[in-house]
């Protein structure tokens, strides 16, 4: 089977390359003429764990390719999956599909037996059938059923274990309504179907729901756990132990109950907002995930605002800047929100991220902040500063040698060094007999940076 999937970025780059690993045909499209000659090379333009090994291996058993020539690989594909960027639209919120409706048209223009268009990208309802319709007006000469169909297939891929997601997935949703479409997607998935993954047909409308339905309760889950979190600092409880507890329901479950600074990344923050749109659009308001957006951007705000409340000084190390561990994404960080709030209430700031440090990466990182430090590892982000703060819990953060950090930084009688911890790693009595004050989020006994 002959896979063409138009769109190298995230999830095209690793949806391409995990088909490879089935042993499929893939040709991976984009316009970016760059990263197609760095994708040949084996090069990867972004961080995700062992994503460089399997695109090489992908290159190495000639299976996997890469090209800026649309024609062919469409012409020549029985899939063709469209995984191009959907951004939040400006003023609005609503997904832009922009880049969805023109790569129908150039798919239409290259149809040649029958194909089954796929939307991979994340989409708001009714897109897949306006993917449809373009490629009709596009080409007069083709029938929908006959020459090509389109289906709804949305992925469900975490940054930093999206090759474990992809190979080992909860389920596979597939949105298609001819027996020829159900048929050559349920082949293209055989492989899952063989380790018993539960494959989810539906109508498209509702595959293309299921994306939206999913990040949104998520969101919600985060967003809630977090004025959880609130409540215990003020009532003296522990909300690691109230996740804990919560999460052993079955009805809830345990993922997603973690407190801190608020979500970000390339899903969350944007499917909320369109799904709240699309809500709007069809006359059925979303009360609660529009609460949930508005949480979550209060969130990162206030926890600016309680460290510029705790802190006696002027200078802060960070440590984090992305979302989350395991990918370089800085997409609707908390730290894009935290670090200019920071140096407005006059702080100086020099950062450690294990991606976006001093020796590497800082220039990619140079359009999302200004006038910051960056530093080669967390004792030296730590040198003369007032306070350290975990934004992101890199597993390199998980044994600092914490006796070591306070020697680096600025102390007096009056006043110990503080660490912030807005992730819950350490504990009180971990760290305060190293000359620290501590703090961190809905635990009781802490001194609260609030």
């Amino acid at each position: 089977m002959r896979v063409a999937i138009i769109g190298s970025g995230y999830v095209g780059l690793v949806t391409g390359s995990c088909f490879c690993e089935f042993g499929f045909n893939v040709t991976s499209i984009d316009n970016d003429i760059n990263k197609i000659e760095r994708l040949k090379k084996g090069e990867i333009p972004i961080y995700e764990p062992g994503l460089e090994a399997l695109v090489q291996q992908g290159l190495n058993s000639g299976r996997l390719s890469f090209t800026t020539e649309i024609s062919e690989a469409v012409s020549n594909a029985d899939i063709v999956m469209i995984a191009v960027g959907t951004p939040s639209r400006r003023g609005d919120g609503h997904a832009d599909l922009t880049y969805v409706f023109e790569a129908a048209k150039q798919v239409a223009q290259h149809l040649k037996d029958y194909t089954v268009v796929v939307t991979k990208s994340t989409v708001p309802v009714g897109t897949s059938r306006k993917v449809a319709q373009i490629i009709q007006e596009t080409r007069l000469d083709l029938t929908i059923g006959k020459d090509f169909d389109v289906a709804s297939n949305p992925e469900f891929l975490r940054e930093g274990s999206a090759i474990t997601d992809f190979m080992r997935p909860d389920r596979v949703v597939i949105g298609a309504e001819s027996e020829n479409a159900r048929k050559i997607l349920q082949e293209l998935y055989r492989p899952l179907y063989l380790r018993e993954t539960p494959i989810v047909f539906t109508n498209i409308e509702t595959a293309e729901l299921i994306k939206y339905a999913s990040n949104g309760f998520l969101a919600m889950k985060i967003a809630f756990i977090n004025q959880i979190a609130d409540i215990c600092e003020q009532a003296g409880a522990d909300v690691q132990d109230v996740a804990k507890a919560v999460g052993l329901d079955g009805r809830i479950g345990r993922k997603f109950l973690h407190a801190g600074p608020g979500y970000g990344g390339s899903c969350f923050p944007k499917d909320t907002l369109a799904l709240a749109q699309t809500a709007r659009q069809l006359g059925t308001p979303m009360s609660l995930i529009e609460a949930v957006v508005e949480a979550n951007d209060q969130r990162k705000l206030s926890m600016a605002e309680r460290i510029i409340k705790a802190v006696k000084g002027k200078k802060i190390a960070i440590l984090g800047i992305t979302f989350k561990p395991n990918t370089d994404d800085l997409r609707d960080a908390p730290s894009l929100v935290i670090i200019p709030e920071l140096q407005k209430a006059g702080f100086s700031i020099n950062v450690y991220d294990p991606l976006y440090n001093a020796n590497q990466g800082q220039a990619e990182a140079k359009p999302y902040f200004s006038n910051i430090e960056w530093s080669e590892n967390p004792y030296h982000a730590a040198e003369n500063a007032d306070a350290v703060i975990i934004l992101t819990e890199w597993n390199e953060f998980r044994a600092l040698d914490l006796k070591r950090l306070n020697q680096q930084m600025n102390k007096t009688k009056e006043n110990l060094p503080h660490l912030i911890d807005f992730r819950n790693i350490y504990n009180e009595a971990d760290v305060t007999p190293h000359g620290f004050q501590y703090s961190s989020i809905g635990r009781p006994s802490l001194k609260s940076v609030a």
